[in-house]
Protein backbone atom coordinates (compact mmCIF):
# COMPACT_ATOMS: atom_id res chain seq x y z
CA UNK A 1 0.00 0.00 0.00
CA UNK A 2 2.84 2.35 -0.82
CA UNK A 3 2.04 5.76 -2.22
CA UNK A 4 3.21 5.99 -5.79
CA UNK A 5 3.53 8.69 -8.41
CA UNK A 6 4.40 6.67 -11.51
CA UNK A 7 1.99 3.74 -11.71
CA UNK A 8 -0.92 3.56 -14.13
CA UNK A 9 -4.15 2.42 -12.50
CA UNK A 10 -7.29 1.23 -14.24
CA UNK A 11 -9.41 3.06 -11.65
CA UNK A 12 -8.70 5.45 -8.81
CA UNK A 13 -11.58 5.78 -6.34
CA UNK A 14 -11.54 9.35 -5.00
CA UNK A 15 -13.28 9.89 -1.68
CA UNK A 16 -12.93 6.20 -0.89
CA UNK A 17 -13.18 6.66 2.88
CA UNK A 18 -16.57 8.41 2.77
CA UNK A 19 -19.84 6.68 3.60
CA UNK A 20 -20.61 5.66 0.02
CA UNK A 21 -16.98 5.43 -1.05
CA UNK A 22 -16.21 2.58 1.32
CA UNK A 23 -19.02 0.47 -0.15
CA UNK A 24 -17.73 1.27 -3.65
CA UNK A 25 -14.33 -0.06 -2.56
CA UNK A 26 -15.94 -3.20 -1.16
CA UNK A 27 -17.64 -3.89 -4.49
CA UNK A 28 -14.52 -3.05 -6.50
CA UNK A 29 -12.52 -5.68 -4.63
CA UNK A 30 -14.94 -8.34 -5.88
CA UNK A 31 -13.94 -7.54 -9.45
CA UNK A 32 -10.23 -6.90 -8.96
CA UNK A 33 -8.17 -9.47 -10.86
CA UNK A 34 -11.07 -11.87 -11.38
CA UNK A 35 -10.62 -13.80 -14.66
CA UNK A 36 -13.40 -12.11 -16.64
CA UNK A 37 -12.88 -8.59 -15.22
CA UNK A 38 -10.87 -5.87 -17.00
CA UNK A 39 -10.10 -4.34 -13.58
CA UNK A 40 -6.50 -5.30 -12.84
CA UNK A 41 -5.09 -2.28 -10.99
CA UNK A 42 -6.81 -0.13 -8.38
CA UNK A 43 -5.93 2.78 -6.09
CA UNK A 44 -7.76 4.66 -3.35
CA UNK A 45 -7.48 8.41 -2.96
CA UNK A 46 -8.58 10.97 -0.39
CA UNK A 47 -7.42 13.54 2.13
CA UNK A 48 -6.62 11.23 5.04
CA UNK A 49 -4.21 8.37 4.42
CA UNK A 50 -5.05 6.67 7.73
CA UNK A 51 -8.78 6.63 6.98
CA UNK A 52 -8.11 5.27 3.49
CA UNK A 53 -6.03 2.44 4.94
CA UNK A 54 -8.77 1.64 7.46
CA UNK A 55 -11.35 1.67 4.67
CA UNK A 56 -9.34 -0.81 2.63
CA UNK A 57 -8.96 -3.12 5.62
CA UNK A 58 -12.71 -2.89 6.33
CA UNK A 59 -13.64 -3.57 2.70
CA UNK A 60 -11.31 -6.57 2.42
CA UNK A 61 -12.37 -8.17 5.74
CA UNK A 62 -12.12 -11.05 6.59
CA UNK A 63 -9.30 -11.31 4.05
CA UNK A 64 -6.17 -9.18 4.02
CA UNK A 65 -6.13 -6.23 1.59
CA UNK A 66 -4.40 -6.96 -1.73
CA UNK A 67 -0.87 -5.54 -1.46
CA UNK A 68 -1.07 -4.12 -4.98
CA UNK A 69 -3.67 -1.48 -4.06
CA UNK A 70 -2.10 1.95 -3.65
CA UNK A 71 -3.14 4.69 -1.24
CA UNK A 72 -2.84 8.21 -2.70
CA UNK A 73 -3.43 11.48 -0.88
CA UNK A 74 -5.49 14.02 -2.85
CA UNK A 75 -7.91 16.81 -2.03
CA UNK A 76 -10.55 18.50 -4.17
CA UNK A 77 -9.26 21.88 -2.90
CA UNK A 78 -5.68 21.01 -3.92
CA UNK A 79 -5.65 21.31 -7.71
CA UNK A 80 -2.07 20.04 -8.22
CA UNK A 81 -2.98 16.86 -6.34
CA UNK A 82 -5.94 16.31 -8.66
CA UNK A 83 -3.78 16.78 -11.75
CA UNK A 84 -1.26 14.28 -10.38
CA UNK A 85 -4.13 11.88 -9.79
CA UNK A 86 -5.33 12.22 -13.39
CA UNK A 87 -1.82 11.46 -14.61
CA UNK A 88 -1.91 8.10 -12.83
CA UNK A 89 -5.37 6.85 -13.79
CA UNK A 90 -7.34 5.67 -16.77
CA UNK A 91 -10.55 6.45 -14.87
CA UNK A 92 -11.29 8.58 -11.80
CA UNK A 93 -14.38 7.39 -9.93
CA UNK A 94 -15.45 10.37 -7.83
CA UNK A 95 -17.35 9.68 -4.59
CA UNK A 96 -16.79 13.10 -3.00
CA UNK A 97 -20.03 14.99 -2.40
CA UNK A 98 -22.05 17.11 -2.32
CA UNK A 99 -20.96 17.41 -5.93
CA UNK A 100 -22.48 20.87 -6.24
CA UNK A 101 -19.86 22.10 -3.78
CA UNK A 102 -16.92 19.74 -4.32
CA UNK A 103 -17.25 18.09 -7.72
CA UNK A 104 -16.22 20.71 -10.30
CA UNK A 105 -12.43 20.70 -9.64
CA UNK A 106 -12.36 16.94 -10.31
CA UNK A 107 -14.34 17.26 -13.54
CA UNK A 108 -12.08 20.12 -14.66
CA UNK A 109 -8.92 18.16 -13.94
CA UNK A 110 -10.16 15.14 -15.88
CA UNK A 111 -11.48 17.15 -18.83
CA UNK A 112 -8.23 19.11 -19.12
CA UNK A 113 -5.99 16.03 -18.83
CA UNK A 114 -7.95 13.56 -20.97
CA UNK A 115 -8.55 11.22 -18.04
CA UNK A 116 -11.99 9.58 -18.00
CA UNK A 117 -14.36 10.58 -15.18
CA UNK A 118 -17.23 8.77 -13.48
CA UNK A 119 -19.21 9.77 -10.40
CA UNK A 120 -22.14 8.68 -8.25
CA UNK A 121 -23.84 12.07 -8.41
CA UNK A 122 -27.61 12.46 -8.24
CA UNK A 123 -27.68 16.25 -8.59
CA UNK A 124 -29.14 17.42 -11.95
CA UNK A 125 -27.95 21.01 -11.62
CA UNK A 126 -24.34 19.88 -11.17
CA UNK A 127 -24.50 17.39 -14.04
CA UNK A 128 -25.97 19.85 -16.52
CA UNK A 129 -23.66 22.68 -15.44
CA UNK A 130 -20.60 20.45 -15.93
CA UNK A 131 -21.77 19.45 -19.39
CA UNK A 132 -22.31 23.07 -20.37
CA UNK A 133 -18.91 24.13 -19.04
CA UNK A 134 -16.59 21.25 -19.93
CA UNK A 135 -18.11 19.37 -22.86
CA UNK A 136 -16.00 21.02 -25.55
CA UNK A 137 -12.78 20.60 -23.59
CA UNK A 138 -13.55 16.96 -22.87
CA UNK A 139 -14.17 16.31 -26.57
CA UNK A 140 -10.87 18.00 -27.39
CA UNK A 141 -8.85 15.88 -24.93
CA UNK A 142 -10.82 12.66 -25.40
CA UNK A 143 -12.09 12.58 -21.82
CA UNK A 144 -15.35 10.77 -21.08
CA UNK A 145 -17.23 12.60 -18.32
CA UNK A 146 -20.16 10.53 -17.09
CA UNK A 147 -22.27 11.26 -14.03
CA UNK A 148 -25.00 9.33 -12.21
CA UNK A 149 -23.16 6.00 -12.28
CA UNK A 150 -24.74 4.80 -9.04
CA UNK A 151 -28.24 4.15 -7.76
CA UNK A 152 -28.94 7.41 -9.53
CA UNK A 153 -29.38 6.43 -12.29
CA UNK A 154 -28.20 3.03 -13.52
CA UNK A 155 -31.28 1.01 -12.39
CA UNK A 156 -33.60 3.57 -13.97
CA UNK A 157 -31.73 3.54 -17.29
CA UNK A 158 -31.59 -0.26 -17.44
CA UNK A 159 -35.24 -0.58 -16.42
CA UNK A 160 -36.44 1.82 -19.09
CA UNK A 161 -34.37 0.09 -21.76
CA UNK A 162 -35.54 -3.38 -20.74
CA UNK A 163 -39.20 -2.39 -20.58
CA UNK A 164 -39.16 -0.53 -23.89
CA UNK A 165 -37.53 -3.48 -25.67
CA UNK A 166 -40.39 -5.78 -24.65
CA UNK A 167 -42.81 -3.96 -26.96
CA UNK A 168 -42.30 -6.13 -30.02
CA UNK A 169 -43.77 -6.18 -33.51
CA UNK A 170 -46.25 -3.30 -33.98
CA UNK A 171 -46.65 -2.58 -30.24
CA UNK A 172 -45.19 0.71 -28.98
CA UNK A 173 -44.78 2.18 -25.49
CA UNK A 174 -46.13 5.59 -24.56
CA UNK A 175 -45.11 5.76 -20.90
CA UNK A 176 -42.87 3.84 -18.51
CA UNK A 177 -43.15 4.58 -14.80
CA UNK A 178 -40.63 3.44 -12.21
CA UNK A 179 -41.90 2.69 -8.71
CA UNK A 180 -39.22 2.83 -6.03
CA UNK A 181 -39.53 1.37 -2.54
CA UNK A 182 -37.21 0.60 0.35
CA UNK A 183 -37.39 -2.89 1.82
CA UNK A 184 -35.87 -3.50 5.24
CA UNK A 185 -36.20 -5.88 8.16
CA UNK A 186 -35.22 -3.07 10.50
CA UNK A 187 -36.04 0.60 10.92
CA UNK A 188 -33.37 2.31 8.86
CA UNK A 189 -32.13 5.89 8.61
CA UNK A 190 -30.70 7.40 5.45
CA UNK A 191 -27.24 8.73 4.74
CA UNK A 192 -26.89 12.42 5.62
CA UNK A 193 -25.06 13.11 2.34
CA UNK A 194 -28.15 12.07 0.38
CA UNK A 195 -30.32 14.35 2.50
CA UNK A 196 -27.88 17.26 2.11
CA UNK A 197 -27.84 16.87 -1.67
CA UNK A 198 -31.65 16.87 -1.73
CA UNK A 199 -31.85 20.05 0.38
CA UNK A 200 -29.32 21.85 -1.83
CA UNK A 201 -31.05 20.56 -4.94
CA UNK A 202 -34.38 22.06 -3.92
CA UNK A 203 -32.62 25.28 -2.91
CA UNK A 204 -30.97 25.60 -6.32
CA UNK A 205 -33.98 24.64 -8.45
CA UNK A 206 -34.18 28.16 -9.92
CA UNK A 207 -30.52 28.01 -10.99
CA UNK A 208 -31.23 24.77 -12.86
CA UNK A 209 -34.14 26.38 -14.70
CA UNK A 210 -31.98 29.39 -15.60
CA UNK A 211 -29.24 27.09 -16.89
CA UNK A 212 -31.67 25.16 -19.08
CA UNK A 213 -33.16 28.34 -20.51
CA UNK A 214 -29.70 29.60 -21.43
CA UNK A 215 -28.80 26.49 -23.42
CA UNK A 216 -29.98 25.23 -26.83
CA UNK A 217 -33.03 23.02 -26.57
CA UNK A 218 -32.42 19.31 -26.90
CA UNK A 219 -34.04 17.19 -29.56
CA UNK A 220 -37.29 15.63 -28.41
CA UNK A 221 -37.84 11.94 -29.03
CA UNK A 222 -40.89 11.00 -31.08
CA UNK A 223 -43.23 9.16 -28.71
CA UNK A 224 -46.47 7.69 -30.11
CA UNK A 225 -49.66 9.00 -28.56
CA UNK A 226 -50.50 12.02 -26.40
CA UNK A 227 -48.52 12.91 -23.25
CA UNK A 228 -49.87 10.87 -20.32
CA UNK A 229 -51.94 12.44 -17.58
CA UNK A 230 -51.81 10.62 -14.28
CA UNK A 231 -52.58 11.30 -10.63
CA UNK A 232 -49.94 12.72 -8.32
CA UNK A 233 -50.94 10.13 -5.72
CA UNK A 234 -52.02 6.63 -6.68
CA UNK A 235 -52.55 3.13 -5.36
CA UNK A 236 -50.67 0.76 -7.66
CA UNK A 237 -52.51 -2.46 -6.84
CA UNK A 238 -50.43 -4.69 -9.10
CA UNK A 239 -47.33 -4.17 -6.97
CA UNK A 240 -49.08 -3.37 -3.69
CA UNK A 241 -47.82 0.18 -3.22
CA UNK A 242 -49.17 3.62 -2.56
CA UNK A 243 -47.03 5.96 -4.63
CA UNK A 244 -46.40 9.65 -5.18
CA UNK A 245 -44.39 11.43 -7.87
CA UNK A 246 -40.72 11.84 -7.00
CA UNK A 247 -38.61 14.63 -8.53
CA UNK A 248 -35.35 12.78 -9.10
CA UNK A 249 -32.19 12.65 -11.14
CA UNK A 250 -33.44 9.38 -12.62
CA UNK A 251 -36.06 11.15 -14.72
CA UNK A 252 -33.59 13.80 -15.85
CA UNK A 253 -30.93 11.27 -16.85
CA UNK A 254 -33.34 8.98 -18.72
CA UNK A 255 -34.86 11.88 -20.63
CA UNK A 256 -31.39 13.07 -21.58
CA UNK A 257 -30.55 9.60 -22.89
CA UNK A 258 -33.70 9.57 -25.01
CA UNK A 259 -32.89 13.05 -26.36
CA UNK A 260 -29.42 11.92 -27.36
CA UNK A 261 -30.93 8.81 -28.96
CA UNK A 262 -33.25 11.05 -30.98
CA UNK A 263 -30.18 12.79 -32.39
CA UNK A 264 -28.16 9.56 -32.73
CA UNK A 265 -30.58 6.69 -33.51
CA UNK A 266 -27.73 4.17 -33.67
CA UNK A 267 -26.13 5.28 -30.40
CA UNK A 268 -23.00 7.31 -29.82
CA UNK A 269 -19.96 5.99 -31.70
CA UNK A 270 -16.91 4.97 -29.73
CA UNK A 271 -13.29 5.65 -30.54
CA UNK A 272 -11.99 3.33 -33.27
CA UNK A 273 -15.07 1.08 -33.25
CA UNK A 274 -14.59 -2.18 -35.12
CA UNK A 275 -17.21 -3.22 -37.72
CA UNK A 276 -18.52 -5.80 -35.23
CA UNK A 277 -18.87 -3.19 -32.47
CA UNK A 278 -20.69 -0.84 -34.82
CA UNK A 279 -23.07 -3.61 -35.85
CA UNK A 280 -23.79 -4.60 -32.24
CA UNK A 281 -24.32 -1.01 -31.15
CA UNK A 282 -26.73 -0.24 -33.96
CA UNK A 283 -28.63 -3.50 -33.39
CA UNK A 284 -29.05 -2.80 -29.67
CA UNK A 285 -30.17 0.83 -29.87
CA UNK A 286 -32.62 0.11 -32.68
CA UNK A 287 -34.60 -2.02 -30.20
CA UNK A 288 -34.91 0.74 -27.56
CA UNK A 289 -38.21 2.58 -28.04
CA UNK A 290 -38.68 6.05 -26.50
CA UNK A 291 -41.40 6.64 -23.92
CA UNK A 292 -42.40 9.27 -21.39
CA UNK A 293 -40.60 8.39 -18.17
CA UNK A 294 -41.28 9.25 -14.55
CA UNK A 295 -40.41 8.01 -11.08
CA UNK A 296 -42.68 7.50 -8.09
CA UNK A 297 -41.70 6.60 -4.57
CA UNK A 298 -43.90 4.03 -2.92
CA UNK A 299 -44.79 2.57 0.46
CA UNK A 300 -47.18 -0.15 1.51
CA UNK A 301 -49.25 2.22 3.64
CA UNK A 302 -51.05 5.46 2.90
CA UNK A 303 -49.58 6.88 6.13
CA UNK A 304 -46.08 6.39 4.68
CA UNK A 305 -47.05 8.47 1.64
CA UNK A 306 -48.32 11.33 3.78
CA UNK A 307 -45.06 11.19 5.68
CA UNK A 308 -43.12 11.50 2.40
CA UNK A 309 -45.29 14.42 1.32
CA UNK A 310 -44.78 16.15 4.67
CA UNK A 311 -40.98 15.86 4.42
CA UNK A 312 -41.12 17.20 0.86
CA UNK A 313 -43.22 20.18 1.94
CA UNK A 314 -40.88 20.98 4.83
CA UNK A 315 -37.88 20.79 2.52
CA UNK A 316 -39.53 23.02 -0.06
CA UNK A 317 -40.63 25.54 2.56
CA UNK A 318 -37.33 25.87 4.43
CA UNK A 319 -34.74 25.43 1.66
CA UNK A 320 -35.60 28.75 0.01
CA UNK A 321 -33.76 30.92 2.56
CA UNK A 322 -30.42 30.61 4.33
CA UNK A 323 -31.75 30.22 7.89
CA UNK A 324 -34.14 27.55 6.69
CA UNK A 325 -31.35 25.61 5.00
CA UNK A 326 -29.26 25.88 8.15
CA UNK A 327 -32.13 24.43 10.21
CA UNK A 328 -32.72 21.62 7.70
CA UNK A 329 -29.05 20.60 7.75
CA UNK A 330 -28.56 21.17 11.48
CA UNK A 331 -31.56 19.06 12.52
CA UNK A 332 -32.03 16.46 9.77
CA UNK A 333 -33.80 13.99 12.05
CA UNK A 334 -36.47 16.56 12.96
CA UNK A 335 -37.22 17.81 9.46
CA UNK A 336 -37.07 14.36 7.84
CA UNK A 337 -39.30 12.88 10.55
CA UNK A 338 -36.55 10.51 11.60
CA UNK A 339 -35.62 9.25 8.13
CA UNK A 340 -32.17 10.88 8.05
CA UNK A 341 -29.54 11.39 10.75
CA UNK A 342 -26.05 12.84 10.58
CA UNK A 343 -24.43 9.57 11.65
CA UNK A 344 -26.30 7.69 8.92
CA UNK A 345 -27.29 4.02 8.97
CA UNK A 346 -25.28 1.36 10.78
CA UNK A 347 -23.67 -1.52 8.91
CA UNK A 348 -26.38 -3.88 10.15
CA UNK A 349 -29.08 -1.52 8.90
CA UNK A 350 -27.41 -1.31 5.49
CA UNK A 351 -27.18 -5.11 5.26
CA UNK A 352 -30.86 -5.50 6.13
CA UNK A 353 -32.07 -2.99 3.54
CA UNK A 354 -32.60 -3.13 -0.18
CA UNK A 355 -34.30 -1.05 -2.83
CA UNK A 356 -36.79 -2.38 -5.33
CA UNK A 357 -37.83 -0.75 -8.56
CA UNK A 358 -40.79 -1.85 -10.65
CA UNK A 359 -41.16 -0.60 -14.22
CA UNK A 360 -44.74 -0.42 -15.49
CA UNK A 361 -45.21 0.36 -19.15
CA UNK A 362 -48.30 1.72 -20.90
CA UNK A 363 -48.69 1.90 -24.65
CA UNK A 364 -50.45 0.66 -27.74
CA UNK A 365 -50.77 -2.80 -29.26
CA UNK A 366 -50.38 -1.15 -32.65
CA UNK A 367 -48.75 2.18 -33.41
CA UNK A 368 -51.69 3.09 -35.65
CA UNK A 369 -53.88 3.22 -32.51
CA UNK A 370 -51.74 5.90 -30.88
CA UNK A 371 -53.86 8.75 -32.20
CA UNK A 372 -56.92 7.24 -30.49
CA UNK A 373 -55.24 7.41 -27.10
CA UNK A 374 -56.49 4.06 -25.80
CA UNK A 375 -53.46 2.74 -23.97
CA UNK A 376 -52.87 -0.68 -22.50
CA UNK A 377 -50.53 -1.68 -19.68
Amino acid sequence: MEETQNSQFDIIILGASGFTGKYVVKEALKFLNSPSSPLKTLALAGRNRTKLTETLQWAAHPSLPPPSIAIITADTTDLPSLHRLCGQAKVILNCVGPFRSLGEPVVAACANSGCDYLDICGEPEFMERMEAKYHEKAVETGSLVISACGFDSVPAELGLMFNSRQWISQAVPNQVEAYLSLESEKRIVGNFGTYESAVLGVANAKKLLELRRSRPKRARPVIPGPPPKGPTLEHQKKIGLWAVKLPSADSVVVRRTLSILAENPHGLPGVNDSPEQIENREAFWSTVKPAHFGVKIGTKSLFGIFRIITVGMLMGLFSGFSLGRWLLLKFPSVFSLGWFKKKGPSEDEVKSASFKMWFVGHGFSDSSLASQGERKT
